[in-house]
């Protein structure tokens, strides 16, 4: 199975304790197209603007990630962030984002992309999510991210999409200032009433939470020696995640729980360096490896009382 991915590419500027780059690849669809790559055929639907260098296209095509729905815009620039990390690395502070095209953009989807059956909303605005909903045909499977700029500015629209969507992934704390509430699982409780079947809490460092209406699964996180640029840890994990969903077409309670592990895999490599790099020379072996560290220290006996 294939997956259609819609979402930001963008041209960053970061700063962590470890070093500091300008202008390097980023945007939430990259990074969630990158790392599902690695489990499935990829469809990419973005916009970027005439100043984007045509290596980034050239690199995305080299993953094997169809960029047919890479829309160029004329006389328009790419969409930039602007941003740094202290110590706590859980923590983006953001200096500048220009949303320039990203303010116009219009999601057209191919026509060849239209029949998808797994598909993944990345981080972009509801109302633009809106509108792929509603060109899609019959999906089997559609999940989406979003973040606090959108629960600030776009809640209505936010609402909207979560009751057509079928599993939504969000960090802690923009769970915590959506439902008004400082506890997750009541937050989690409260969003599947509002129509999601299931949540998923990216956390950072501390793993990630499910909840359905009949589940709930606790991940660990990975113990990193290397964490040098966090950004785009919850893309890439959203893209491992939903990239072995479409992999194994197996929706199944124990088949989710396997994707939340590969997708904090994918999300341990890539925060080990900056943009995409980490990403680019990862083998194939080295998943498995990690995966399998994954369930070797997370793995427990029965207690006997």
């Amino acid at each position: 199975m294939s997956l259609l991915i819609i979402g930001s590419v963008a041209l960053d500027s970061i700063q962590t304790p470890f070093g500091e780059k300008k202008d390097i690849l980023g945007g939430s669809a990259v990074y969630a197209s990158v790392a599902a790559r690695f489990y499935c055929p990829v469809k990419l639907v973005a916009a970027v603007g005439e100043d984007f260098p045509e290596e980034h296209v050239r690199f995305l095509e080299g993953q094997k990630i169809d960029v047919r729905g890479l829309q160029r815009i004329h006389g328009g620039k790419t969409f930039r962030w602007s941003g740094y990390y202290e110590y706590d690395m859980n923590q983006a502070h953001t200096r500048d984002t220009k949303l320039n095209v990203l303010g116009s953009f219009d999601p057209k989807i191919p026509p060849e992309f239209l029949d998808a059956e797994f598909v993944f909303l990345a981080n972009l605005d509801p109302a633009l999510q809106l509108k792929v909903l509603a060109q899609i045909k019959r999906p089997k499977l559609v999940a989406m991210d979003t973040m606090n700029f959108w629960i600030e500015n776009r809640r209505e629209d936010l609402h909207k999409v979560i009751k057509k969507v079928d599993i939504l992934l969000i960090n802690d704390a923009e769970l915590r200032q959506f439902m008004e509430t400082p506890n997750l699982p009541v937050a989690a409780r409260r969003l599947l009433e509002l129509g999601v079947k299931a949540v998923i809490v990216k956390k950072g460092e501390h793993g990630a939470l499910y909840f359905s209406h009949d589940e709930h699964f606790s991940a660990p996180s990975f113990p990193q020696a290397q964490f040098r640029d966090p950004t785009g840890a919850g893309d890439s994990f959203a893209g491992g995640f939903m990239g072995y969903l479409a992999k194994t077409d197996d929706l199944s309670h124990a088949n989710i729980r396997r994707a939340i592990i590969v997708g904090s895999v994918m999300a341990s490599f890539n925060v080990e360096d900056f943009s995409l790099d980490r990403l680019k020379r990862l083998q194939a072996h080295e998943i498995a490896e990690r995966f399998a560290e994954f369930k070797r220290f997370s793995h427990f006996d029965a207690v006997e009382l």
